[in-house]
């Protein structure tokens, strides 16, 4: 189970940079620490991974291994390898982050279709209330070779690539996200079923149960939040804002019962917008380790579709 560093801001208040100040990756290292995480997600909204040399990729695995932490995962988001404008460039950063992942000894890299936040959204209190990015279907064929080759690449250094599900891209809806990783077709390659990142939206929305019993058999890794709901669907009205996960519209008691019906044994990365996100990842934690996860021995595990990682802790 992993911090995600999403709550973190990539410039401190008093403007240093998480990407160039190991000072900023100890400060930060700390807190996780500190909140009683034994690993991290390196999300890089707040570090890249694949934008540090060697020397930094040892750095940053010495602070964490200092602090007692292990890098379990990296998630590269909005980086779309079909963006019209930067998806060659993406495509190449991905290929830089699946290396640095490798050089860490992180066994997964999450990666998605989602781009960057419109101007609308960057007003909003939640930028998901506002429309961001739609892909186009012609996009299809092109996402599939580029996956494919990120998937290769990943297989080839020992790392399972992920995809995030996101509203509106390939990865938006239960159906098309599994089609997305059929038409891949590579083992290494399955899903991350952030379904929370669909229950949020202002609008009809598909049930969580079927996006959970449909993605599910293909997950590799998960990001895992929740958000209170509430539709009014004769009005057209829909509300929905961030909530820890035992208080949230999804119930992850059940969700996780179909996770270990359909063999997922992945990375657990908590995440949470906004408040004291980082404090509400570990109320997260806590949640699952007490109340959902198996407290047992012997308890059956089903079988995965897509090759599931062995987590190895990660510092070099």
């Amino acid at each position: 189970m992993a911090a995600s560093t999403l709550p973190f801001p990539a410039v401190t208040p008093d403007g240093r940079s998480a990407q160039d100040d190991p000072a900023v990756w100890h400060e930060v290292f700390t807190d996780i620490a500190d909140a009683g995480f034994d690993h991290v997600d390196l999300t890089d909204s707040w570090l890249r991974p694949g934008d540090l040399d060697g020397p930094a990729l040892d750095r940053l695995a010495g602070t964490a291994r200092d602090l007692g932490l292990g890098l379990a995962s990296v998630s590269a988001i909005r980086r779309s390898v079909i963006d019209t404008k930067d998806g060659d460039a993406n495509l190449a950063y991905s290929h830089r982050t699946i290396d640095a992942a490798a050089a860490l000894g992180i066994g997964v890299v999450s990666v998605g279709l989602h781009q960057a936040l419109t101007p609308q959204q960057k007003e909003q209190l939640w930028f998901w209330t506002a429309p961001g990015h739609h892909d186009d279907p012609d996009d299809w064929p092109l996402a599939v070779a580029r996956f494919q080759e990120l998937g290769r690449h990943a297989a080839e250094v020992g790392v399972l690539l992920s995809l995030e599900m996101y509203e509106d891209t390939f990865l938006g809806t239960a159906d098309s996200a599994v089609r997305l990783i059929e038409d891949i077709g590579l083992p290494e390659v399955g899903l991350n079923p952030d379904i929370a990142n669909l229950v949020r939206l202002h609008r009809q929305v598909e049930p969580w149960q079927e996006l959970v019993e449909k993605t599910l058999p293909f997950t590799n890794f998960w990001h895992v939040k929740n958000y209170s709901r509430d539709e009014d669907l004769e009005r057209d009205a829909y509300f929905a804002v961030p909530a820890p996960m035992q208080f949230g519209l999804i119930d992850y008691r059940s969700a996780f019962r179909t996770a270990l019906a359909n063999g997922f044994q992945g990375v657990i990365c908590t995440e949470n917008y906004g408040g004291d996100g980082l404090s509400v990842c570990a109320a997260n934690r806590d949640y699952l380790r007490r109340h959902v996860l198996p407290k047992r021995h012997g308890y059956a595990l089903g079988t995965s579709r897509v090759r599931q990682p062995g987590l190895t802790g990660a510092a070099r």
